[in-house]
């Protein structure tokens, strides 16, 4: 029961009792009046409420961020008697909105809600509450919602350069390295002109009466090493929606340069160590849309100490050729996480999102990680 509805219960408690203490007619028929007002509110509602129906559907379950998506939402209910309109409620990215469908008895209404993809991340989003009144609003039951809609934001990747691998080596050198590996031979082959004498399967060749050469593993390239924070975004108080943004350029990012290694057939690995812990891996450009997907899953915020994931991902070096470090907050202990990886042997570029890349409390950190090799480079969030 609505509040007006308790007002109108305490006028036709008032009109009885008056009636009946005083003997006036009056009274008694504005008892009976608002009787069959409520009686007939009641049976309306009641009516709307049990032969209501309401669906929805998203344009799309999963879209990149800056793009758009309809929700279609649709209402219904089958009692013939005048009722008030139908009222949803619809969420998105934490803000609720309302809705009206008119009143029109067995024909679906339907709305179409547009809705802005504005940050990476899951989002519970839809229909959340839809009630029926009656004509006179005296009452309003809920209807239950049955169907849900989930929202996933993608990480929409950009162009940035490719990065090195060790100095001196393209995976080339560790290619020609493993073929001289007598030790790890994967099958035979009939020799050819120009090959090494000492290639030779002596003891299979005589008993096949042929010149038979042994052929070696073909070693997979170097690792490219991408090491993002999953720590709660520093850096983002006063912008509007800045801790969501810079979020956003972060996921990036990180898509950005496992797509840039992907597309050559390199192995891309992506620890996270954020609430959900998880382990991205392929060297495949097909493996792109999974990790979008984990990168949105992700939330940020809780787990392992970044410099502590620095360090912890040491073990990592021998087979890795590049290490790409992305993260929002540089300080002494980043600082030295990012140059024990670069004396471990690979490459390592660190890119830093923030609001202020010319900040000062930042150069000293940038002239020692450039003084150690380290490339630096800044991402300002859109």
């Amino acid at each position: 029961m609505t509040r007006r509805g308790w007002a109108a219960l305490a006028v036709l408690v008032t009109s009885a009792v008056s009636g009946l203490s005083l003997g006036n007619a009056l009274y008694i028929y504005i008892a009976l009046l608002m009787a069959l007002v409520f009686a007939y509110a009641f049976a309306t509602c009641l009516w709307a409420r049990l032969t209501a129906w309401c669906g929805q559907r998203l344009s799309s379950a999963s879209v990149p961020r800056g793009e758009k998506v309809t929700l279609r939402v649709g209402a219904e209910h089958r009692c013939p008697l005048p009722v008030s309109g139908m009222r949803g409620v619809f969420l998105y990215n934490g803000q609720e909105q309302e809705c009206l469908f008119p009143a029109s008895p067995f024909r679906a209404q339907e709305r179409r809600l547009p809705m802005d993809a504005r940050h990476v991340g899951i989002y519970e989003t839809g229909l959340k509450g839809l009630s029926v009144s009656d004509l006179f609003g005296l009452f309003r039951f809920r209807v239950p919602i049955r169907d849900s809609a989930t929202l996933t934001v993608l990480p929409r990747p950009f162009d940035v350069d490719k990065p090195r691998m060790i100095l001196g080596d393209e995976g080339n050198a560790a290619l020609a390295r493993t073929q001289e590996d007598y030790n790890a031979p994967d099958d035979v082959r009939a020799y050819r002109t120009g090959d090494a004498m000492k290639r030779i399967h002596w003891k299979l060749s005589s008993r096949k009466r042929e010149l038979l050469v042994r052929r070696f593993e073909t070693p997979a390239p170097p690792d490219t090493l991408i090491l993002l924070d999953c720590d709660t975004p520093r850096g983002g108080e006063g912008v509007n929606e800045g801790e969501a943004c810079l979020r956003d350029a972060m996921c990036e990012t990180a898509v950005a340069v496992a797509r840039m290694q992907m597309e050559d057939g390199s192995p891309v690995r992506l620890p996270m160590y954020g609430k959900q812990a998880n382990e991205f891996s392929s060297d495949h450009a097909e493996g792109l849309a999974l990790l979008q997907e984990m990168l949105a899953a992700q939330p940020f915020g809780g787990g392992e100490d970044f410099a502590r994931v620095l360090n912890l991902e040491l073990r990592r070096m021998r087979r890795t050729g590049a290490a790409v470090i992305i993260t929002t907050r540089l300080d002494a202990q980043v600082v030295e996480g990012v140059t024990h990886i670069r004396r471990m042997g690979p490459s390592a570029r660190l890119y830093l999102v923030t609001y202020t890349p010319e900040a000062p409390e930042y150069q000293p950190y940038v002239a020692r990680l450039q003084h150690h090799l380290v490339e630096v480079c800044y991402v300002t969030p859109a």
